[in-house]
């Protein structure tokens, strides 16, 4: 309890995206899910959450299925990338089990209408659901082909004027190599959108930072590795990278 009271005051966001792929719910595993995986993030999201942070989350679907490689293994791109939004909706119902064993109200919303499974996107109403405390989960992408996650993240942080994208990754930041093959990478402390896209470091897609760089919108990259971590980044606290405007022009 003291460390939740501690992180509270500095609180720097009231309402925030959190963007995850696929594959950080396969734990060590090499597909799927996996449920001590799911259940820890999970509860990283509750002490956020407890802090009165109001949350949004897109998870993608690599651990299950991705698009781009069905496309590449000769499926056609518009059927591939649609089974990958199906695969987010998968992910988004486990992460909506794990929550609400934790006592999370939580409210799964897809692009896709699926009304058996889960709500069908409606602008108004997901606020709402986040003004009386719910996490929501957004859901098969835009509801397109061609677009990643990154940018439904994106899309969706600026629809609910979200203060911050948090992606949440293998590592503690961006770096300018690859740091697991590379000891002597460098990781920034904070970098431009327009550096992101001249360096093609790889934060997101060119389409998802051109679009948080079109609506001021800061993304915050942390390792979901770190204990506690995701309420001691939104605290200002620990390790991470954050990419914002700069003066370039």
């Amino acid at each position: 309890m003291q460390d939740t009271a501690d992180m509270a005051s500095p609180r720097q966001y009231d309402r925030v995206m959190l963007k995850i792929s696929g594959e950080a719910l396969m734990g060590d595993q090499g597909f799927g899910l996996h449920p001590p995986t799911v259940e820890h993030i999970a509860e990283e999201i509750k002490r956020l959450h407890d802090l009165g942070v109001e949350i949004c989350m897109v998870i993608g679907g690599g651990n299950i299925f991705r698009g781009l490689q069905g496309s590449a293994q000769g499926m056609e791109r518009t059927t591939a990338d649609y089974m990958g939004m199906l695969a987010t909706v998968m992910n988004a119902l486990a992460m909506q089990g794990a929550l609400e064993s934790l006592g999370v109200f939580t409210r799964v919303i897809s692009a896709i209408p699926m009304d058996q499974v889960c709500e069908p996107y409606i602008r108004r109403r997901a606020v709402r659901h986040l003004e009386k405390g719910r996490v929501c989960i957004f859901a098969a992408g835009t509801g397109n082909p061609f677009f990643t996650t990154d940018t439904a993240a994106t899309l969706r942080a600026s629809e609910m004027r979200c203060q911050a994208i948090f992606k949440g990754t293998q590592v503690d930041g961006i770096y300018d190599s690859d740091p697991k093959t590379n000891p002597n990478a460098v990781r920034y402390e904070r970098v431009t959108y327009d550096e992101v896209l001249r360096k093609n470091l790889k934060v997101m897609d060119a389409s998802a930072i051109a679009l948080a760089r079109d609506n001021n919108l800061p993304i915050v990259v942390f390792s979901l590795k770190e204990p506690h971590g995701l309420a001691g980044v939104v605290a200002g606290k620990g390790k991470f990278t954050i990419v914002e405007p700069g003066n370039e022009h």
